[in-house]
């Protein structure tokens, strides 16, 4: 049984659904990660900042999340790597991900943010369907 988070900790959280992938916006993500901590889930944070490319995106994500070395550093593998290895390594309590400073630029364009997005919409729903909460917030650079 999870134990209820004290008022201070539930606020951030307070009004999303479970499994979601939604911009940052007004959310801190020290406040995100406190709340993750609080409840139990696991924490998983990329700042993409200096990333200019796909390439580039995937392997700040890898390096950050800590994937393991034959990762394959492409889209199918980034959601293979948030879905069903971690399904299948036991009971996990939920995510909160952050995806910071998305790039913007001509090599990382709307369809390839489009495409990140969507992995992580996908990773949503696996979760959901397995009733395990998933947050993702994002920002673009």
């Amino acid at each position: 049984m999870q134990t209820p988070l004290r008022k201070d900790l539930e606020t951030p959280l307070r009004g999303v659904r479970s499994n979601i992938v939604q911009s940052i916006r007004a959310f801190r993500v020290q406040d995100l990660q406190e709340t993750a901590r609080a409840m139990g889930h696991h924490f998983l944070y990329a700042n993409l900042a200096h990333a200019q490319s796909k390439q580039d995106v995937l392997d700040l994500i890898a390096e950050q999340f800590t994937f393991p070395s034959h990762f394959g550093k492409n889209f199918d593998a980034l959601y293979d790597c948030m879905t069903d290895p971690l399904h299948k390594s036991g009971p996990q309590p939920g995510f909160i991900v952050v995806l910071e400073q998305i790039p913007t630029t001509a090599k990382f364009d709307k369809e390839a943010r489009e495409q990140l997005l969507d992995i992580f919409r996908d990773a949503a729903d696996y979760w959901g369907d397995r009733k395990i909460p998933f947050r993702c917030f994002y920002s673009f650079l």
